[in-house]
Parts: C-alpha cells; sequence; structure tokens
C-alpha cells in the first residue's frame, strides 16, 4: 500500500470512528464534537463529563435584563456548590466552555455585570436565590476569558462593551477599597478572597471579610491586610487585557491608561511579594514580614502572564516539576510537598495539600504562554490516568494515587477532562486564529486492557502499561466542526490523519502539533514529545520532510518548515 492509499484508509477508519456513536442512535452531548478511542474506559469518562455537563445549569436570579422573573441558564459550579462562582465558574470555566456551549457561556460571564452592586463591586458568586457580595474571590482574570471568547466567537462588539464598562468600574472599586497600605498591591482581607479553603496560607486570619462587608478586615488582627500576590497578578492581568479591548473598542487613550497601569501593578507585585532568594511569591502580613507558605499562588501569578520566558523556566526546575514541591505522582499539589503544613487528605474541600481540580485548568494559562508545550503534558497525562477509575467528578485528587477525593458532579473537573482530551489528541480552536490538531496519545489507552469482568486499569494506576497490555493497537479519533468545515483527526502511535469534509487533508509523524488558521491553511508545527520527532508531513500533495525538538516551533514558509522558537524541554526534578 502506498503512503498515500495508507493514510486514506486511515483517515477514512477515523470518520468511521467518530461516526460510530451516531450510528447507533448516540450521538456526542456536545454539538460539533466527537471522541472515540482504543479504551472503552475513556471513552465513556469523557461522555459522561459532556453530558452532566449540560445538565449542570440552573436558572440565573431575577433582574436580568430579559425582564423575565428567572433569567436564562448559567453554568454552576457543582456538587454543594450550587452557584457560579467569580474565581472559577464566571472566569476560568466559562472561557473553556466557549469552545463548546458558547451561548451558555456568553450569558455566564453576562452576569457578574448585570449584577454589579452600584458602587461597582462584582458579586464574588450568583446562586439563583441572587448575587452575594461578602468578598471579593477571585483568581482567573476574568478581562482575559471575555477576550478569548470574544475571538472565538465572532466578535460580538455588544457583549466585549457590556462586560469592559462592568470590569472598568470594578477594577476602581478595587482601587478604592483593596489598596489601604497604599502599596499598589491588592489586598487580601479573608481565606476566601482567594478561594484558599483550610490552607496554612490563611490560618489565624478570618474566613470571611469583617462584618461580611468586603471594603472592610478584622482591625483586630495582628495579620491583616495581606498584600496578595495572586490578587495583584490578576488585577495586573486584567489590565493588560482591558487596555486589549479598550483598543479594540476604539479607545486608544484608555488602552494607554490601563497599559501603564499594568505595568504599575506588576512592578508593585514584584517589589513587595517577590523574593528573589527563594524565587517565589509570598503575601506580606501587615508588619511587612512574609507569609513562608510555598502554595500554588506561584501556579496562579504565573497564570496571570507575569515574568518572561526565564523567570518560567526557572520556576519549571526549582518548583512545579520539583518532586519535593508540587510535582508528585499526580501533579500539582496545593501546598509544597516539603512543608511541614502539607496535608495530602482529599476527603473534603481543602488547599492544604491536594491536587485541585481549579489548579489543573488554570495550569495551561501559564504552561503555554511561555510555550512549554511538552510540560503541560505531564500533568495532563496522569490526569487523563486518574479519571479512568471515577465513578464521579471530584474538586479533589490525592498525590499519592489519584483517587478521587471531595464532592461530585464538579463543573471544573469535567471541563479538565474535555480540555485535556483536545489539547493532547484533539482538535482546538485558539483566539489567535488557530486551529491545533495534536498527535499524541493518552497514556492511560495503554493501561486499559480487557479482563473478565469488563475493564480494568494495570495495578500502578501511572498511566503507563507494560508492553503485554498494549495488544491492541492505540488510537484514538477526535472530530470538531469549525466555521461550516467538518475535521476529523486520528492519532495512532506512529502517524496521525486529518480528513476535512470528509477528504484527506493532512497527514503527520505522531509526537507534534500541527497548526493551522481557520480557513485550513498550514501555519506551522510545534514539538509535543521530549525526543526529536522525525518523519514526513504530506499536506496537499505535497511531502515535507521534518524533524523537530520538544517544544520547538516551526514555521511553514511554503517549502518548508524554518525553526521559529527552540527553548527546549525542562525535565522534572528530585530535589
Amino acid at each position: 500500500m502506498t503512503a498515500a492509499s495508507a493514510a486514506a484508509a486511515s483517515a477514512a477508519a477515523a470518520s468511521a470512528d467518530v461516526a460510530a456513536d451516531a450510528a447507533e442512535g448516540a450521538p456526542f452531548p456536545l454539538p460539533g464534537i466527537g471522541f472515540c478511542c482504543s479504551g472503552p474506559g475513556l471513552e465513556a469518562i469523557h461522555r459522561r463529563a459532556a453530558s452532566e455537563l449540560l445538565a449542570s445549569t440552573l436558572p440565573s436570579p431575577a433582574g436580568m435584563a430579559s425582564g423575565t422573573s428567572r433569567g436564562s441558564p448559567m453554568l454552576i459550579e457543582g456538587g454543594p456548590y450550587r452557584g457560579c462562582w467569580l474565581e472559577s465558574t464566571g472566569s476560568i470555566s466559562a472561557e473553556i466552555l466557549s469552545r463548546f456551549l458558547p451561548d451558555l457561556a456568553a450569558d455566564t460571564f453576562r452576569l457578574f455585570a448585570r449584577h454589579m452592586r452600584e458602587d461597582g463591586l462584582m458579586p464574588y458568586k450568583i446562586l439563583p436565590s441572587g448575587a452575594a457580595y461578602r468578598q471579593i474571590q477571585m483568581v482567573s482574570p476574568l478581562a482575559r476569558s471575555v477576550w478569548t471568547h470574544y475571538l472565538l466567537n465572532g466578535k460580538d462588539r455588544s457583549f466585549l462593551a457590556e462586560m469592559y464598562g462592568a470590569m472598568a468600574r470594578f477594577d476602581r472599586w478595587l482601587a478604592l477599597h483593596r489598596d489601604t497600605r497604599r502599596t499598589g498591591c491588592v489586598e487580601a482581607f479573608c481565606t476566601f478572597d482567594t478561594g484558599h479553603d483550610l490552607s496554612p496560607r490563611f490560618w489565624h486570619v478570618p474566613d470571611t471579610c469583617f462584618g461580611e462587608d468586603a471594603a472592610r478586615f478584622d482591625p483586630d488582627s495582628p495579620l491583616l491586610p495581606f498584600l496578595a500576590p495572586d490578587l495583584t497578578a490578576n488585577v495586573a492581568c486584567q489590565r493588560r487585557y482591558l487596555a486589549l479591548i479598550a483598543r479594540e473598542l476604539g479607545d486608544v487613550q484608555a488602552a494607554c491608561t490601563w497599559e501603564a497601569a499594568a505595568k504599575a501593578s506588576t512592578e508593585s507585585l514584584m517589589r513587595h511579594c517577590f523574593d528573589p532568594a527563594d524565587g517565589f511569591f509570598y503575601d506580606r502580613d501587615r508588619l511587612g514580614n512574609f507569609v513562608r507558605i510555598q502554595s500554588d499562588v506561584l501556579l496562579r501569578v504565573l497564570a496571570c502572564e507575569v515574568g518572561d520566558d526565564s523567570f518560567f523556566e526557572s520556576s519549571l526546575g526549582r518548583y512545579l516539576l520539583n518532586t519535593r514541591k508540587f510535582f508528585s505522582r499526580y501533579p500539582l499539589t496545593s501546598i509544597a510537598l516539603d512543608d511541614p503544613r502539607f496535608d495530602p487528605a482529599s476527603g473534603y474541600n481543602s488547599w492544604a495539600g491536594p491536587v485541585n481540580f481549579l489548579s489543573l485548568v488554570r495550569a495551561p494559562a501559564a504552561f503555554e504562554h511561555h510555550g512549554r508545550h511538552v510540560e503541560l503534558t505531564w500533568l495532563m497525562q496522569p490526569t487523563l490516568s486518574a479519571t479512568l477509575r471515577f465513578t464521579r467528578f471530584p474538586q479533589c485528587l490525592s498525590p499519592w494515587t489519584g483517587d478521587e477525593g471531595f464532592t461530585e458532579g464538579y463543573t471544573p473537573t469535567m471541563l479538565c477532562l474535555l480540555d485535556y482530551v483536545e489539547r493532547l489528541c484533539g482538535i482546538m480552536p485558539r483566539p489567535e486564529g488557530q486551529i491545533w490538531f495534536t498527535g499524541l496519545l493518552p497514556s492511560c489507552l495503554g493501561t486499559v486492557i480487557a479482563s473478565g469482568t469488563g475493564i480494568a486499569g494495570d495495578a500502578s494506576g501511572t498511566g503507563i502499561a507494560s508492553d503485554a497490555s498494549r495488544a491492541g493497537a492505540a488510537f484514538t479519533a477526535y472530530a470538531r466542526k469549525i466555521d461550516g468545515a467538518e475535521f476529523s483527526l486520528r492519532n495512532t502511535a506512529s502517524d496521525c490523519v486529518i480528513l476535512r469534509d470528509g477528504e484527506v487533508f493532512a497527514r503527520f509523524p505522531a509526537g507534534i502539533r500541527l497548526v493551522t488558521d481557520r480557513s485550513g491553511n498550514l501555519s506551522g508545527i510545534i514539538g509535543m514529545s521530549a525526543r526529536t520527532v522525525s518523519g514526513s508531513i504530506a499536506f496537499q500533495g505535497v511531502e515535507y520532510h521534518i524533524a523537530i525538538k520538544g517544544n520547538e516551533e516551526q514555521s511553514f514558509t511554503g517549502k518548508g518548515f524554518t525553526t521559529r522558537r527552540d527553548p527546549g524541554v525542562v525535565a522534572p526534578r528530585h530535589g
């Protein structure tokens, strides 16, 4: 069989695979998406995530612009959290949701603008019964999530203008009420301001703001207010994206003002909350002392795009990929593993040690901003392996075993699974106008073996299978409709084939990511494996030989590929 005919056969199989469920009367729950794979456990939990996500809505409260007694549906956090939280549901979760259910995402974003208090305070959560304002509880930058949704979904200027006005007013509220020490940093007044339930970071600090007023802290506290690095980084990032939005809306003067404010916030963060000796960000208490708890605050700050590529590389080697710090068997922990206050218990809502899915959905913003695609797969692979044993969608994971922890029906976990499959082996539209076709296989496919009682994983639970468990050829097949075109991607251990509207579109070796624009024009490739991947790419009837290293980015010139960026790969450390 020739290479071309083999590609056609493989591509036809991809189309058949992703259509199989529909043929059996069970179309994939999310519109325009299809996924199947050789591991029925992963396929089943992926489908279940999509199904439960569709059911994870409640009516928004009265007072929406529609004038009805109840508003449109809103995404909820799930489990015991029967509402929509600004730190997650209304920001990073809605941002991921924008790729799957954009109308629901837009309605969820708008809630925070339409329920803003008269003085400019944005609610920290919205329940069907109404909005709540007793703390700020913000982590992922709302402005970046709004901007991403806008770019992905038709550039609705009315949506952008509405959200911009609300976010600008909230920024003024924060500047007025959360900089009492006049440092330029944003201050934490309580534990729940950052959503860090039970974290040693906030031992001996009240859970809520004084008198349940977000503008007040306990005047008798010996520690408050904290200069909070994650809150300060959030505002710095927000202001950078507010500058982009202002330019998009035609207000150049406001954009310049936002850019200056973002720079000032970043300078305050580095001056007051960064310890250069440790290379870490800490709160400063009211006496000026560092609160020396090494926590996921580092990941939060990095996910707000603070620091250059060199800074992120240093943080990877020293902390995020260090098995004495945050790189547990199932990463990433919420407190450094070598901190004596670290507690791995995951059976309750805790940021004192266990892995939290909110950290996992926030991580790509940090890693991909610095082109650390390979290192990100080292988070995604064990996470997907853990999901094979799920009986529910938990908030927390055990960092030792990957066993499910606290709660069920948690929508950030559902979205994390959908997001990781698409980033690892799927078709992902990007806000900058690209489409990513990623040619990797989930390592957990090798652990799924037939048994007398059904499907079982290997005893280790690591996602690294023995040769005996790989008797069948592993594959994934992913389908996505983009701008009216039907794309399918089939991945095997050796090669990957893309179909567009049923016709072979491209073929490339496993271990890379092929990048096009939304019209399907080839723009480049990215190395997705720690090894150098060699082979050929077939595109529009022409074959191009390639060799690409991990994290290397190569641009397509029309005649071949040339290196645009080559940062290398940061290996995990054991101390």
